[in-house]
């Protein structure tokens, strides 16, 4: 029994033994419940020594499962002999996909690093589970490089990029834009510069673009002022096109913080800042503007401390609750910042 017969196809003295052990099945099978147990040592060994990739892959989640670390080692170092190049694009994507199974995300790059695809489908597929695999792994580098040569040239073309990063809370595909992962990459590898690059070449407007920008402006720092200045202004553009008033409020909280580290008095950000906040209603944020004031004494200080406690805290200014009956005609804020 090796890898290269037919995916799916056992031999029939291991498929009489995969199928007596309790909740195991046949790969192509379905398994309807779980074993509380994992297989015997004398199945596993059978698996490690005979089976192919499907039976290995089978052996790899269900160590998996049971956490024994022992047996995953044994599968991965078979996993790394069981299909020796060359082999087809198939049979190294197979061998490669199995180790994620195995947790072995670093020896799934080795295993993919055996076959080259030229430019079409191949190499997207390629491409997509060698991110997985530096995803996997926490390589940021090898993470920017993929998503670069995903990218081939236009970065803008990782706007509307979906890829599966976990799972939510209803157990369904969590996705999130590779223009973004590739940002979060470049700055965790060292390359803020690269990092502002990428961000600018989001085209998705409102909230999104308002984070990017707002990240993009936090990135250049005081380091080039003028231009932070102006990417946060064009993020409070999108955040208050979209009404998303915390966000603006985000943003005007970062204009001031890098004014003032400039050595700026914050006079504007601030009093934008105030004035976004009593239209939304944050006393919170008024309050916590109230205690920069000059002229507060240290009781008037400690006051405003209590103030910012917890707003449903008992004290805080949600305390009482909520009205039983809306107010008639109430809108949302319609106002920019």
């Amino acid at each position: 029994m090796n890898a290269f017969r037919p995916m799916g196809l056992l031999p029939l003295p291991l498929s009489l033994l995969l199928a007596v052990v309790p909740g195991s099945a046949t790969p192509g099978s379905s398994m309807s419940l779980q074993s509380a147990v994992p297989m015997p040592q004398e199945v596993f060994e059978t698996v490690l020594n005979e089976g192919g990739l499907p039976e290995l892959e089978l052996a790899c989640e269900e160590s998996a499962r049971f956490g024994i670390n022992e047996r995953l080692q044994q599968l991965r170092d078979r996993l790394m002999l069981v299909a020796p190049a060359p082999q087809t694009f198939d049979v190294v994507m197979a061998n490669a996909r199995v180790l994620m199974s195995c947790k072995a995300p670093d020896s799934a790059q080795v295993v993919l690093s055996r076959y080259g695809p030229g430019p079409g489908r191949r190499r997207r597929e390629w491409l997509l589970l060698s991110w997985q695999a530096a995803s996997a792994a926490l390589d940021q580098q090898r993470i920017v490089l993929t998503l670069r040569r995903l990218a081939e040239g236009d970065l803008t073309s990782l706007d509307a990029e979906q890829l599966v990063v976990g799972l939510d809370d209803q157990g369904l595909p969590a996705t999130r834009s590779a223009l973004d992962l590739l940002a979060e990459a470049q700055i965790a590898s060292g390359q803020p510069e690269q990092a502002v690059i990428t961000l600018l070449a989001g085209r998705t407007p409102g909230v999104i673009a308002a984070r990017r920008l707002g990240l993009a402006a936090e990135l250049l720092d005081v380091m080039e002022f003028e231009r932070s200045a102006s990417l946060i202004e064009a993020a409070l553009d999108q955040a208050a096109s979209e009404q998303a008033w915390n966000q603006a409020e985000d943003l005007l909280r970062l204009q001031l913080r890098l004014e003032l580290a400039r050595g700026g008095s914050g006079e504007r950000p601030r009093e934008r800042l105030r004035r976004l906040a009593t239209r939304v209603d944050d006393r919170f944020t008024l309050l916590d503007l109230d205690q920069d004031l000059p002229g507060v004494s240290l009781e008037q200080r400690q006051q405003l401390q209590q103030d910012l406690r917890s707003p449903r805290a008992p004290g805080g200014h949600a305390a009482l609750g909520e009205s039983s009956v809306p107010e008639a005609g109430a809108t949302g804020v319609d106002e920019q910042p």
